[in-house]
């Protein structure tokens, strides 16, 4: 079987762009891709379109990728339509590679593209209505919701305003996570800050400010235990990756070209909630790293799905970083900021980058490419050789409906 690299990446700016149609955004990161890579259109061979919310929010269903991609003159090849909630950039990604791997060609694109702010507010949030079964909203929300009981707001419930439901998910599984393992609010908000502060030296994310532990905790809540801060915002923006065969590596530049380890894809189970290590994301990894012939051990430097940083400390932890349970402690310990054992989020994360839910799989690997080739700045992890990105995405049962892990390397 034939090893896949990535030979080009690209990435707008992430944040709210209400005048920048997705077929801009489309347009600029794959010319982007394309210049990074040394390639041309003609070179793509087929495509990944990756979208959750335009034929929500614009009524463009069905056939967003050949839509966008004709706009720049990508025709006449394969193209496919990803969605898969959070995850369909990773999703894009993984099939992208499979095909590589398959011998039906020797160069691909996986592109996500999303425009998440709208002018109509209820309309927008309703794009992650459909990220759970539609059929068992009340029940789904009963049983996740009671994973937190137990565990009150020591100010009292509130109604904190408009919010999309899933933060009173997260919120629910971070408050089951601190009375099975003790986690502590001060640990959520260490994640925030730590991301918050990786985000201050990346020019394409939305929030380039940093914060203190402090300042996290004593921001508006959405939902108690998660303040403002922790929690990734709405936002607009895309991504993208040219990506081919080892035998077609030489019409490009060798010298920038990231190897892909792994993809592993996965759907959840209805697993009892405290049976962590059944855990979809725990599954994935472990396939992903059995792929690639490689543990927790050998990563330098990690991009994972921060929804909310709770989804952080739940990640690090299944992704092997630490025993279940440790998450809180090894952040409090600064081992997952720049500088310590495993750098988590060096790009800010989505609480801080940014989360346009159809690119964000590309996102983080446009950072870790970045990162492999020695190219991040004042973000950069040293010596980076091996990299790994969680994202995962919608509810079923006790955890995400989708998960998908990438391990990439320095050639």
């Amino acid at each position: 079987m034939s090893d896949i690299y990535i030979v080009g990446v690209g990435m707008t700016p992430f944040g709210r762009f209400l005048d920048r149609p997705i077929k801009e955004m489309t347009r600029a990161v794959v010319t982007d891709a394309l210049a990074d890579g040394g390639a041309a259109v003609g070179d793509i061979e087929a495509a990944w379109f990756a979208n959750a919310a335009q034929s929500i929010l614009e009524g463009q269903g069905s056939i967003p990728g050949e839509i966008a991609l004709r706009n720049m003159g990508i025709q006449e090849i394969p193209v496919t339509n990803v969605e898969n909630a959070c995850a369909s950039a990773s999703t894009a990604l993984d099939a992208a590679v499979t095909w590589l791997q398959a011998g039906r060609g020797g160069v691909a694109l996986a592109v996500g593209a999303e425009k998440m702010f709208h002018e109509d507010r209820a309309k927008m949030f309703s794009v992650f209505d459909g990220g759970w079964d539609v059929h068992d909203v009340a029940a789904a929300t009963d049983r996740l919701l009671a994973m937190g009981q137990g565990v009150a707001d020591p100010d009292g419930e509130e109604d904190t305003g408009p919010r999309s439901v899933f933060m009173d998910v997260y919120a629910a599984l971070a408050k089951f996570h601190m009375k099975s393992f003790g986690t502590t609010q001060a640990q959520l908000a260490a994640v925030a800050a730590k991301n918050h502060a990786h985000s201050a030296h990346n020019p394409l994310s939305q929030y380039r400010e940093a914060m203190t532990v402090d300042e996290v905790m004593a921001a508006r809540k959405v939902s108690w235990p998660l303040t403002l801060p922790m929690c990734s915002p709405i936002s607009d923006g895309a991504a993208a990756a040219i990506l081919c065969r080892e035998e077609e590596l030489d019409r490009f530049d060798r010298s920038r070209a990231v190897k892909i380890h792994a993809t592993a894809l996965r759907t959840g189970s209805d697993r009892d909630p405290q049976a962590f290590d059944r855990h979809i994301t725990h599954l994935a990894a472990r396939d992903a790293y059995e792929r690639a012939g490689l543990g927790p051990d050998d990563m330098h430097v990690a991009e994972v799905h921060d929804a909310t940083a709770f989804a952080e400390i739940q990640q690090v932890e299944n992704l092997g970083f630490c025993d279940f349970g440790e998450g809180g402690a090894l952040t409090e310990s600064g081992a997952t900021s720049i500088g310590g054992r495993i750098p988590v989020n060096p790009s800010g994360g989505l609480e801080s980058k940014g989360h346009p839910v159809g690119a964000t799989g590309l996102a983080q690997v446009f950072e870790l490419t970045t990162q492999l080739r020695g190219e991040a700045g004042a973000r950069q992890v040293s010596d980076a050789k091996f990299a790994i990105a969680e994202n995962g995405g919608g509810f079923h049962g006790f955890e995400e409906a989708v998960a998908c892990v990438t391990i990439l390397g320095r050639t």
